[in-house]
This record gives structure tokens, C-alpha cells and sequence, in this order.
């Protein structure tokens, strides 16, 4: 018979290292923006997921249900939120360009998440992005609130990375430059 002091000994606790990744530490960049590229400061960014669109098919002399078949990817717009700067801006002159001018000059913006260290965590990359939309708060004097710019994006479609390496700890870097997005 077993020793109940043996069982006990041999049961092994099993030791789940969650990591949750804090939603206000991310940076935005704008890859080959006007022959450089650019890191911009928001304070919100909205709209990353897709969506799969659906079509019902009844099929004939059978009453009892409807197929649902996927059609294409949809993708909501990317919203950027920002305090309005008193300086001119690239980005703001790309928009106006787009929406007041016809003239539209194609981008690929990433999102990355950060970890404690600057190192990206997560990352969406938006491809061929335009701006769709330009707008500034509401201006009211009994507030002393910021005045708050926010730019809609449209793009092609969009590619989600987790940066991390769960199974050696050791983060991927990312290379930017002025034609594609590597990771070393």
C-alpha cells in the first residue's frame, strides 16, 4: 500500500507565467512618409480587427436551415487621436492633401505594443493606408480641456506579428525601412 506521505510528495504544481501587455504603452509609425519615416505620438488608436463577411444560401428542399458562407475580410478604419500641435505637422498635410487636394500618397503605418524595455510586444501593420477623414473636437470655453485631432485611416488590409518569442524570452527587433518591414 502506497504511503500517503510518498503520493503527496510526488504531485507537481504546475506554474502558469501569464503576461499581460498594459493597452497605453505604443508607439505609431509611418513607414517611408515623405522619404523618411515617422514615429508620431497618439494618445489613442482605434478601429485594429477584421471582420468576416457572411452570405446566406438557402438550399433548395432544404427547410430546415441556411448556409453561412464567408465572402471577403473587412476591416474597420484605423482611428488616431492626438492633442492638436501648435506646429505644422507632415501628417496633417498628407491628410489635407488626400481630402481637400484628390492627392493620395499611400503608406504602410504600424502599431506596436511595448513592453517595460521599448521593445515591441505586438505589432499591426496597416497596408497602404490613406487618410479618409480629418477632425478636431469640439471648441468650448467652459472646459479647459485639450483640443483633440483625430485622422481615419482606410488600407488594403492588415497583418497582426507577435514580436515575443514565448519559447526563449528573447524579443524580436524590428527594422524599419523606407520599403518594407523586416524582423531580424
Amino acid at each position: 500500500m502506497p504511503n500517503q506521505n510518498n503520493a503527496s510528495e510526488k504531485q507537481t504544481t504546475l506554474k502558469v507565467d501569464y503576461q499581460f501587455v498594459p493597452s497605453f504603452h505604443f508607439k505609431v509609425s509611418f513607414i517611408g512618409f515623405e522619404g523618411v519615416d515617422i514615429e508620431a505620438r497618439f494618445q489613442d488608436v482605434g478601429g485594429i480587427g477584421a471582420e468576416l463577411e457572411t452570405e446566406a444560401v438557402k438550399e433548395g428542399g432544404e427547410n430546415r436551415f441556411t448556409h453561412t458562407l464567408p465572402t471577403r475580410t473587412k476591416f474597420p478604419p484605423l482611428v488616431l487621436k492626438r492633442a492638436l500641435h501648435a506646429l505644422p505637422s507632415h501628417i496633417v498635410k498628407w491628410a489635407e492633401d488626400a481630402i481637400c487636394h484628390f492627392d493620395f500618397q499611400l503608406h504602410q503605418v504600424v502599431v506596436s505594443l511595448l513592453d517595460e524595455n521599448l521593445d515591441p510586444l505586438k505589432s499591426w501593420t496597416f497596408i497602404d493606408a490613406y487618410p479618409t477623414k480629418i477632425q478636431i473636437s469640439d471648441l468650448n470655453a467652459k472646459e479647459s480641456g485639450l483640443v483633440i485631432e483625430t485622422l481615419e485611416l482606410a488600407y488594403k488590409r492588415s497583418e497582426s506579428k507577435s514580436l515575443k518569442d514565448f519559447k526563449s524570452g528573447e524579443n524580436l527587433k524590428i527594422d524599419i525601412s523606407k520599403d518594407h518591414l523586416k524582423l531580424k
